[in-house]
Parts: structure tokens; sequence; C-alpha cells
């Protein structure tokens, strides 16, 4: 056993012997066959034991074990001693606050004493019972992933190992280990698998554990391959423009597994599979104008395309005094710039030149509201701000957006899009106000 250890550790690269680590020892079995696993492969660690105080004087039993094994050993002990009564303070299961507890401890310990990683004891059955209570609450291919053998500062030499083959070891050599009865009781869920579920699937699939190993083996080589396609389809097909993520309709539509691919776009802002769905039945019946919100993000169905960006868009109406040389609308920054009327005109929409002359300080930027309205440069009356907007054939996130600025009331500009015909610069222009977007 232990030569096999050594061999796996060294194939994989997983730890240096002239390092020093953190082992996170309970003192169980798993814990208890890692720690003289490593003492064997000569791997440097020091041991972190936390008393949660559950189990009264077992607990009390656990910690003076380990006490007793770091002086056999000769390791440094960390040790922390959690009271009973700091779980009913903390929300979630008693199971994940200890984790939680315990894992935030581990950090504090690798940044105080620059040890090169926590070593846990996840062996091959702690793999099977994860990777099977992820699909049970629904994960896609990555919940088949599993853990890996290193993650962060996290290390798991043992997932390669069976926990017959801990056990094996343990008593082939006479170690003492800690049993925790709470290991044998079902009511968590991992302990019914390990108790319920596993041993009944191996009654009539005996080799059923290696073999679901296996299979899980080839199901993430094919993850990674669907993730590298993923990748290449998003750099090709997702486009990005201000604050707006894009993709045509026409790039997904028809594509094999079209789902998946959505989603692993859209789930960083907050979007799940049933919404998925639900876009997809959207592109599909071409139903335009469609919204999907995810707190902090809204994906828009438009004629052509998706459209992802804020779902708000709120901010106070700015002030632009006389002297004022830079403002930023929305998430837009432009130079405020005083030019005469030789300076060459800009006929870029997303910049204004303005006849200085015509207009009254302090200026104002706010979001365009319903009512608005202007005369749009090269036409004589006056026209509502919406119907501008829709003649730009906006998406709708867009328009949402849009800004005006105002002189004493009146719009002088749709910002980024139109200018007013009265402030244009003309022949009898003499001094110019020039608002240039300043490039990202």
């Amino acid at each position: 056993m232990e030569s096999v250890f050594i061999d796996h550790i060294r194939s994989k690269n997983l730890l240096d012997p002239k390092s020093r680590y953190l082992l996170a020892l309970s003192g169980g079995a798993d814990s208890v066959a890692l720690g003289y696993l490593l003492k064997a492969a000569g791997i440097n660690f020091e041991i972190a034991h936390v008393n949660y105080s559950l189990r009264g004087e077992e607990s009390d039993e656990d910690e003076a074990f380990v006490k007793d094994l770091a002086k056999k050993w000769g390791v440094i002990l960390h040790f922390k001693k959690i009271e009973e009564r700091a779980f009913s303070s903390k929300e979630g299961s008693t199971q994940m606050v200890a984790r939680d507890i315990r894992y935030s401890w581990f950090d504090e310990i690798l940044a105080l004493s620059g040890l090169q990683g926590v070593l846990v004891a996840h062996h091959f059955e702690d793999q099977m019972e994860t990777i099977l209570l992820n699909l049970l609450r629904g994960a896609g291919i990555e919940g088949v992933y599993g853990m890996s053998d290193r993650r962060g500062p996290i290390i798991r030499p043992l997932l390669s190992f069976y926990k017959e083959e801990l056990l094996h070891y343990l008593q082939e050599n006479n170690y003492r280990w800690r049993e925790d009865r709470t290991n044998k009781e079902s009511y968590y869920r991992r302990n019914f698998l390990r108790n319920e579920v596993f041993p009944l699937i191996e009654q009539k699939f005996p080799m059923a554990m290696p073999v679901m190993g296996k299979s899980f083996r080839r199901i993430k080589d094919t993850g990674k391959a669907f993730f590298y396609l993923y990748q290449q389809w998003k750099e090709r097909h997702v486009h990005s423009e201000g604050d707006y993520q894009f993709i045509r309709i026409k790039d997904f539509i028809n594509l094999p597994g079209k789902s998946s691919f959505l989603f692993y776009w859209l789930r960083d802002f907050g979007f799940g599979t049933s919404d998925i769905e639900d876009v997809l039945v959207c592109a599909e019946h071409a139903v335009v104008g469609k919204f999907f919100y995810s707190g902090e993000y809204v994906l828009n169905v438009d004629r052509e395309e998706l459209i992802l960006g804020k779902s708000a868009f709120d901010w106070r109406p700015i002030s632009i005094a006389k002297g004022d040389i830079r403002v930023q609308i929305n998430t837009s920054v432009y130079d405020i710039i005083r030019v005469d009327k030789n300076f060459p005109l800009d006929r870029n929409v997303e910049n204004a030149m303005l006849d200085l002359d015509k207009l009254s300080f302090p200026l104002t930027v706010r979001k365009w509201e319903q009512g608005d309205r202007m005369v749009p440069l090269g036409m004589k009356s006056r026209k509502k701000i919406s119907d501008v907007l829709i003649d730009l054939k906006l998406p709708l996130l867009e328009k949402r957006k849009a800004a005006v600025l105002l002189s004493e009331g009146e719009v002088v500009w749709l910002v980024g899009h139109r200018i007013g015909e009265k402030y244009k610069c003309d022949v009898n222009t003499e001094n110019v106000l020039y608002l240039k977007k300043i490039k990202p």
C-alpha cells in the first residue's frame, strides 16, 4: 500500500517532499491512514483538528486521540474547539456549517504558516457519493466531474483508493483509529448513500463501484471535449458591445445541444435551465420583445438576436456646468471640448458637435421619459423620443437605457444617436461644444 501510494503521488505530482502541508485529521480511519502514508512517503506535514463538541465525551476522546497521534508522529498540531451552541446561530445543516468552519480555519492557518496546501482524506467512495449527490441535485455534466485531486489549496491524495484498501492498511499494521458512531446513521444524505444505497447496488452488481468510476471518467473526458468546442463557439458567435452581449438566433437555433451552449453562456449571469428552455421556445417561435430576468441581468429576445445586459439603468440626472471638461453618461465617458467654427465636423453619431452659443448652462443629462420630444437633425417638426427610438430600430434594452441632453428643458441631443436640428453647427456658428466619446 505504501509503495502504491508513493508511486501515485509521484505520477500525479501531487506532493513535494521539500514542502510542508496541513493534514486535516479527524481521527477517523481515512485521515489516520493518510497520515501514516504521508509519514512513509517522507512528506512533511502539520495537523489541524476541530472539536465540534457535537458528540460530548466522544468528541473529547477524538481530540485526545489526535493529540497523542501528533505527539507520536512528532508534528505540530493546530487545534480548534467549537461550542455546540455556535451551530444554532448559523444557517444551514450541521454538516455544512462544520465544513465552513474548518475550511475557513484552514485558510487562516495557511495564510499565517506558509504551508503549501491542505491535505484531506477523501477516497474513491467519497467521490462516488459526491457525484451521485450532484446528479440528484440536478447538476449537469460538471457535476459528474466530482472532486479533483487538487483544487486551489485543497489536495486529495486518496481519491483513487478504496475505503477497503485503507482499512486493510490500518489493520495490517495494527494502527488505531477512532470510529464516529454517527457515520452509521443514515439521517444525512451522504450517509444514506453509503449505508443503504451502495450496499444494495453492490449486491446486484458486484463490480458496480469500479465500473461507475470508469463510466464517470469517460463522461468527464467527454465534458472536457464539449467545453473545448463550447469555448470556440462562444468566441465566434457571442459578441460584446459596450454594456451588452449579443448572439444571433441563427447561430444557435439549429445547433445540436443548443440548450447546453446557451446554458453555459448564461449561467454566470444568473439564468437557469428553466430560463433556457423558455428562451428557446421564444426563439424558435419568433416571439419578439420577451424579457427574461435574473436579478442583476436581463435577456431580451429581439428580432434576430438575443441581447444580454444589466437589468437596471436607474441613475440620477447629471448636471454639466460651463467649465466641465468630462462627463460620464451610463458607462460611456465623453470629453467636453470647446472648439471654434473651423474645427473639422465630426459626423459620428456617437459624438455631438453643438452650437455653443445656443446652449444655456448648466446642461442636464437624464434618462429619456415618455412625452419627451425633439426636432431631429434634418427635420422641421417635433417628434416623440419614443418614435425616434423606434425609427432607429434599437433593441428594447438599448431603448430603456437611452439618455437625453437638455438645455433649459429642451432636448439638445438624444445621446449617441441624434442631435437636435436647432443646435446643429451651421454657417452662422462661431463656437462649438464638442462631446467626444472616449474609446475604452
